[in-house]
């Protein structure tokens, strides 16, 4: 009996140890969700707002939660969307925006060391790679992964998420891809001189410094009319000298 009683206070307390384990206990975790990572990283809001807005968000995490197949997510910062052209996004219609999302994201599951050996160009969701569309290539030197997209070059800059069916990679500049961002406007081209006019040809040249055609006419019109009616009064004069004489 006094064994018995000697026992009672060690089987409570190990009683109470339990029940107090089962109440702190973490609950077991719920599916993966893109955007609850992404919001627990902070820093990734608009990201998120074009997650959502597109239910990109949603598609992914069916895959994650209704299939085996892995994801890597390349996620921008809301510095990187503020970094941005003004008016980049506005360039482009809901379907462009849609596969500018999607090409952050790639159908499998990528380490930072399987980037060592990933075979470029890597596919993304926005389409087949190999067609040069959204062609997403990645190199390494040691720990560090550069991302290049032909328009943007960029690095991996923090391991934001990992588990064994998604990595959530944080990068500095939003992906921007040759598909919709690579055709650059074409130049304008130089504007063509004008043809050099040909000057006019002075066909009264010298007029200012000469007296014009019409003076000297009227000049030499009038000198003539002078002269004449001087010999007309000349010969008049004559013909009543000779008259008065011709009398006597």
């Amino acid at each position: 009996m006094t064994k018995l009683f000697n026992f009672l206070p060690f089987l409570f307390l190990n009683i109470f140890i339990q029940t107090i384990s089962a109440q702190v206990a973490p609950a077991p975790a719920g599916p993966t969700n893109i955007t609850q990572v992404l919001e627990k990283a902070g820093q990734f809001t608009t990201f998120i707002k074009l997650l959502k807005a597109s239910q990109i968000a949603d598609r992914i995490n069916s895959q994650l939660n209704n299939s085996n197949q892995g994801l890597t997510v390349f996620a921008p910062t809301d510095n990187a969307f503020s970094s941005l052209k003004a008016g980049t996004l506005n360039s482009i219609n809901s379907q462009d925006q849609m596969q500018l999302i999607q090409f952050h994201t790639l159908p499998t599951l990528y380490t930072i060391s399987q980037f060592q050996t990933a075979s470029n160009p890597l596919h993304t969701q926005a389409g087949n790679s190999d067609d040069g569309e959204y062609p997403l290539n990645v190199t390494t030197s040691g720990n560090q992964v550069n991302v290049t997209t032909g328009v943007v070059d960029t690095t991996v800059s923090n391991t934001i998420y990992s588990d064994n069916q998604l990595a959530v990679y944080q990068v500095d500049k939003v992906l921007l891809p040759m598909k919709l961002f690579g055709a650059m406007a074409p130049a304008a081209s130089p504007a063509e001189a004008p043809a050099p006019t040909k000057p006019e040809k002075n066909v009264r040249a010298g007029a200012a410094d000469s007296p014009s055609g019409s003076d000297t006419s009227a000049d030499a019109s009038s000198a003539v009319s002078l002269k004449r009616h001087m010999v007309e009064g000349v010969t008049f004069v004559v013909a009543v000298v000779a008259m008065v004489v011709s009398c006597f």
